[in-house]
């Protein structure tokens, strides 16, 4: 297995927005838009591949100097369980550390939270619907 960052349009994203929908959309009934792509442009993409395959990904999304957006965190419906999302977000939390961020913002589905607790994210806020789901807010500073 290989974590790679994911350049937009290549052929990795391309796999990365397979899974994305597969696992994150499709289960609701929403459709990925190209308007919805659009915006991944400027978001920094990684992926967990095995061979081409990929297995698990996440994008942040640029909120400020120091804060990044986590989202679209998603890992294949066979792998889940398996310690592979932790590996991806402990990877990634530190590259972006490394390129100057300090505070990591998320919007959790309530299912996700006990899997971001563990990875020292808290809530903060209301509880609140997105797609659909209830979710919280959820941050770290690393």
């Amino acid at each position: 297995m290989e974590i790679r960052i994911v350049k937009y349009k290549s052929e990795d994203y391309k796999k990365a927005i397979v899974l994305r929908n597969k696992i994150l959309r499709e289960p609701l009934g929403i459709k990925m838009t190209e308007e919805f792509l659009a915006q991944d442009e400027q978001d920094v993409h990684f992926g967990i591949f095995e061979g081409d395959k990929i297995l698990v990904s996440l994008t942040y999304r640029i909120i400020s100097e120091t804060t990044i957006k986590m989202r679209q965190v998603a890992t294949d419906d066979h792998l889940q369980g398996q310690g592979l999302g932790k590996k991806l977000v402990l990877f990634s939390e530190k590259y972006m550390k490394e390129k100057g961020y300090s505070h990591i913002i998320l919007n959790a589905r309530n299912s996700a939270i006990y899997f971001y607790n563990k990875l020292s994210y808290t809530t903060f806020g209301e509880e609140f619907e997105e797609v659909g789901l209830p979710h919280m807010q959820m941050e770290k500073y690393i």
